[in-house]
């Protein structure tokens, strides 16, 4: 039985469901910069996903995606999603370097701690992950302060350009990301009229794998996890960790992702 504690009807509902109250709250769980919904195992200082709406999304949408949700729930691990600021009329984050608005860090470390106080999450086995714009927010978040989370697993997002010219490192990270997704291509697109520039998968690579101190720019091995093509970097700096998954899909997060996404987690040393 799964314990959940999102966007209310006031009723306590079924795992198949997902809507219900914040623990004694109507709505969403709220903190001092914004909210996020959460659901629980029934394991006690479970670790937790935090996973990332794209761009027009909504905390309540991504935990209806029950492909993603019942699978964490089942492997015993919490999943909060977060939601997000206003951009431009629509929910997104605030990750590009420059840009004003919400300290996203500082609110996702907030909402973190906020869930451990309430519901007993363990805030030392925090994974954060993300679709397409969250995914975005995850890899600045990552270059930057890549010790505030346990490990990273954006989805169809990178680095837009220009690219960093480096970052923090070393970083525990997983990426996913659709061969024929048109929305955020390997390559990048051009967005805005030429304001905005999606930056290219395979050069955000390169930028882990200087953060990680690889010593060989091949990866050091592959395997194939149904319909996941994957490819790892190893011989990196001691903790780190880089893998890229492929799927033949578009812009989506997709099925088989995160029993895949747990297994590489719980594989990596303290996962």
């Amino acid at each position: 039985m799964i314990r959940a504690f999102t966007l209310a009807t006031g009723l306590a509902l079924t795992a198949q469901a997902t809507l219900a109250a914040c623990a004694d709250q109507e709505g969403m769980c709220e903190t001092a910069s914004g909210g996020y919904h959460i659901e629980l195992p029934e394991a006690q200082n479970p670790p937790l996903v935090v996973f990332l709406h794209g761009y027009g999304g909504s905390a309540t949408g991504t935990l209806k995606n029950r492909n993603m949700v019942e699978p964490l729930l089942a492997r015993g691990y919490a999943v909060m999603a977060p939601e997000g600021s206003e951009r431009n009329g629509r929910q997104s984050w605030n990750f590009f370097p420059g840009w004003e608005g919400r300290e996203e860090p500082a609110f996702l470390s907030e909402v973190v701690e906020d869930a451990s106080d309430r519901f007993g999450v363990d805030a030392d086995r925090v994974v954060l992950g993300g679709f397409s714009a969250g995914a975005f927010m995850v890899y600045y978040l990552a270059c930057a302060a890549p010790d505030t989370f346990s490990a990273y697993v954006p989805v169809s997002g990178g680095f837009w350009r220009p690219h960093p010219e480096s970052c923090a490192g070393p970083v525990r990270m997983f990426h996913t990301h659709g061969w024929s997704d048109n929305v955020v291509p390997l390559e990048g697109r051009i967005l805005g009229g030429g304001r905005f520039h999606q930056g290219d998968i395979f050069a955000g690579l390169e930028i882990w794998r200087v953060a990680n101190e690889c010593v060989d720019t091949k990866p050091s091995g592959f395997a194939v996890t149904g319909q996941f093509m994957r490819r790892y970097w190893s011989g990196c700096a001691e903790g780190s960790a880089l893998e890229f998954a492929l799927f033949p899909g578009g812009h989506n997060v997709p099925q088989g992702w995160a029993d895949m996404m747990v297994d590489w987690y719980e594989g990596l040393p303290g996962g």
